[in-house]
């Protein structure tokens, strides 16, 4: 079969990241070395991780927050007397599976 056909199935399947690996393992040599199911692995893989991030993408565009922000963007060096590791548990979100609410109060931004 040839490639450029099936970079066309995998447009058509919407499988963008998968046929982005593809194009990544072809390029490089490193990838030569891998076994077939390392390599079907990694494809997988991206493709996952491609479809986890444009899910994502939908969801804080249709969150439509006005400052876009993460757990990731917290600034545990101001002042605010945040608990790194409290939130660190909060955001494995194992407290949705256990019916358990949270609610955060306080202000958001250090007062100067």
């Amino acid at each position: 079969m040839l490639i450029e056909q099936t970079i066309e199935k995998m447009n058509a399947m919407k499988l963008f990241g998968m046929r982005d690996a593809l194009g990544e393992q072809m390029e490089l040599s490193s990838y030569d070395s891998l076994s077939f199911e390392e390599r079907v692995g990694m494809l997988i893989d991206r493709e996952w991780t491609d479809r986890e991030n444009r899910k994502l993408e939908r969801r804080m565009k249709a969150a439509k927050l006005k400052i876009p922000a993460s757990m990731e963007d917290i600034d545990y060096r101001a002042s605010r007397g945040l608990d790194a590791s409290l939130m660190r548990s909060l955001a494995d979100c194992r407290w949705v599976s256990s019916n358990s609410s949270i609610l955060v109060v306080g202000p958001t931004e250090p007062t100067t």
